[in-house]
């Protein structure tokens, strides 16, 4: 038998998905067998799936140690030696603001494994003793967005589990309000408007195609722009996403016939080229917390507005 007691980072959580986390060796379906079969109690007695844990409660398991993953060793040797390299935007008990720079992935893929933004914040908070993976049932410092590879911007990370789950909720009821400058080819016609339409995403290409109309697995998306400033065959653009979708600004200014400078898939080769730019010219530069409902914990960033200043592209281009 294996006890854990419920912290602050465990409470909130479903019996059934604390009991997954623990044993990440044990099929789905043994969980909820020997949840119902009272292998699994709270506070020495059995309990039913969606029982919300509370701080305090403790949780034995009579379960096979096959199933529990003892700590790794050489994960800790990881965090202690991995140098975190981050561009702070503001940070505090709660939550971090990171500025990725274009070409850090920020989870691992099929392209990269240990070079990954969530490494480089984890690392940070371990190395700082402001996270210890031994101490956690079940949290880990996460993020609460995803940028492309090659976009740069503001990713928010949680160092708690109540800031992740606020914020996971506040992006989701679009209390959360991100604008991004774009650098396009050409001038957009008229200099400020909605792109409205439906994306469906190729996952074999990792490409997106865009549609006017409803197509099935078509997901809708909305993109508000507006015309900064144009010089030459280039222009500045803000955008802002009402729905948040892969590659939706990239597409969607395509569609209207001004592509991202740089853009290796929606974009113009030959002008890429003639610029020297490999990586799409797209910053997720602004992050507001306009929130309309309680915010728990992160009431204190009511109204709060964070801003990236040193923008590459806008300096090579617009300064």
């Amino acid at each position: 038998m294996r006890e854990f007691s419920i912290n602050k980072n465990d409470a909130g959580q479903r019996l059934d998905r604390f009991v997954a986390k623990a044993t990440p060796l044990l099929p789905p379906a043994l969980v909820q067998k020997y949840i119902r079969l009272k292998r699994v109690k709270v506070n020495g007695r059995g309990s039913r799936r969606e029982v919300r844990l509370e701080a305090g409660d403790a949780v034995q398991m009579y379960i096979n140690d096959e199933f529990f993953q003892e700590p790794d060793e050489k994960e800790d040797k990881f965090l202690s030696a991995f140098r975190a390299q981050l561009d702070i935007l503001y940070e505090d008990e709660n939550l971090l603001l990171v500025n990725k720079r274009p070409g850090l992935v920020v989870h691992a893929d099929e392209t990269e494994k240990v070079n990954t933004l969530v490494h480089h914040i984890q690392a940070y908070l371990y190395q700082k003793k402001e996270w210890d993976p031994a101490a956690e049932n079940s949290f880990t410092p996460a993020l609460c967005n995803r940028i492309d590879r090659n976009t740069g911007g503001i990713v928010i990370a949680a160092k708690n589990a109540e800031a992740l789950r606020i914020i996971n909720d506040k992006i989701r009821t679009h209390e959360l309000r991100k604008t991004y400058l774009c650098v396009v080819i050409g001038r957009p016609n008229p200099p400020a408007g909605k792109i409205e339409g439906f994306l469906l995403k190729n996952e074999q290409k990792k490409q997106v195609s865009f549609y006017r109309r409803p197509v099935p697995g078509g997901r809708s998306a909305v993109t508000y722009y507006q015309t900064l400033q144009t010089r030459e065959a280039l222009s500045l653009v803000k955008c802002e996403l009402l729905t948040g979708r892969t590659h939706q600004i990239r597409v969607s200014m395509a569609e209207i016939g001004c592509p991202l400078l740089g853009d290796g898939k929606y974009g113009r080769g030959e002008v890429n080229r003639s610029y020297h730019e490999q990586k799409q010219c797209l910053w997720s530069y602004q992050l507001a917390f306009a929130f309309k409902t309680d915010a728990g914990l992160l009431e204190y960033l009511r109204g709060k507005v964070f801003e990236v200043e040193n923008i590459p592209f806008k300096n090579r281009y617009f300064s």
